[in-house]
């Protein structure tokens, strides 16, 4: 029988869980054996009752750990805290494999099979399974919620008996899962929203939601995997001018653009930043990765020129319960589909699209060629 472990997250801020009762049932379904460590969900408001009600036995980490085959995470265990686990045992999570090269390397020293989920391909078949795209929805949503919060006015237009309020102007940068969802909520709200990328064909995307597209053709860039590539040095400066002459009518601004292993992007300027009203709001979603935005600060309300920058490390942690139960769906969803009802357990082919995308480390070595490129 596969055993598989549920650890509680131990890296600052994090209160996700990478198993939900609902899951737990499901592997129990498959035949697998679950073991949760004591308190794992309580910060995504899933108690330690709720997984033993779902089949799950839950104890401390070294039980959990005991003879485990598989470890589930929402961020890469500690490898000095992975003890007892059976040999060979498969650690699935989002593993940061950029920005952790040395976990990395030590999860290939222990013997592990690492699955950095992030890294799963963007293709139909493993859209179930897409972490980032998951959790990106949910970032959207919330950058525009704390810019609501945070904003000193409201959202829709009103008329009352004392005059009409104008509606607020929210100004979308990036479309992709985030920001797609960001202009949806924005609108919701009331906002008069606008949207600008990099790629011309989000401007169909972006008005079926009902926004504005701003962009030049002449700023196509095609990337790989669902993500646009990085601009060139021309393409910035017409980005820069565009943005420019957009932004200072804003009265919020959404910005939300990664390069997978790359710094982000800067998009908006101290000088741009200037340009905004007193009181405007700009969230920057990529703050965590350098910030798309000049001056920001992860987990810190920066105010420069009258105009409020926020950004969260994860933001995803900031709505812990429907993260950690999409999140768990979507390794229940990766698992259950390579799930070998004669192995009793799931069973990656070393050619399937899957496997070369998310694993990093086997029999002792590191294998993926994003890690092992020169």
């Amino acid at each position: 029988m596969t055993k598989i472990a549920v650890l509680k997250e131990t890296a600052a801020g994090e209160t996700r869980v990478a198993a939900s009762p609902e899951t737990v049932k499901k592997f129990i379904g498959l035949g697998a054996e679950v073991a949760v460590e004591k308190g794992a969900g309580e910060n995504a408001s899933v108690s330690d009752a709720d997984y033993k009600e779902a089949g799950a036995s839950v104890g401390a980490k070294a039980a959990a750990l005991k003879g485990a085959d598989i470890i589930l995470g929402v961020q890469g265990p500690d490898p000095k805290a992975l003890k007892g686990m059976a040999k060979g045992a498969w650690i699935v999570a989002g593993l940061d494999p950029f920005g952790q090269r040395k976990r990395v390397d030590a999860y290939a020293k222990l013997g592990v099979e690492a699955l950095a989920m992030e890294f799963m391909p963007r293709i139909t078949r493993a859209q179930s399974m897409d972490i980032l795209s998951s959790q990106s929805n949910l970032s959207g949503y919330k950058a525009v919620i704390e810019c609501a919060s945070t904003y000193g006015k409201a959202f829709p237009m009103m008329m009352t008996a004392a005059g009409r309020i104008d509606a607020a102007r929210c100004f979308v940068m990036g479309v992709g899962v985030a920001g797609l969802q960001a202009i949806a909520t924005a609108r919701r709200l009331g906002a008069q929203v606008s949207a600008t990328d990099v790629r011309p064909e989000t401007a169909e995307q972006i008005e079926s939601l009902g926004a504005k597209p701003v962009f030049d053709d002449d700023l196509a860039s095609d990337g790989e995997g669902g993500y646009a590539k990085e601009l060139t040095k021309e393409q910035q400066a017409k980005q820069a001018e565009l943005v420019t002459s957009h932004i200072s009518k804003q009265d919020i601004v959404i910005t939300t653009a990664l390069i997978p292993g790359r710094p982000a992007p800067k998009l908006i300027s101290d000088a741009q930043i200037k340009s905004m009203k007193a009181g405007s709001v700009i969230f920057d979603l990529a703050v965590a990765q350098g910030g798309n935005v000049a001056g920001s600060k992860p987990d810190e309300l920066v105010v420069k020129h009258g105009v409020k920058i926020i950004g969260f490390s994860n933001t995803p942690a900031h709505l812990a319960a429907d993260a950690s139960a999409l999140f768990s769906r979507n390794l229940y969803n990766f698992l259950s589909a390579y799930w070998d009802k004669d192995a009793d357990k799931p069973v990656l082919p070393d050619d399937d699209e899957v496997t070369i995308g998310i694993r990093l480390t086997k029999d002792g070595k590191v294998v993926n060629e994003r890690l092992t490129e020169k």
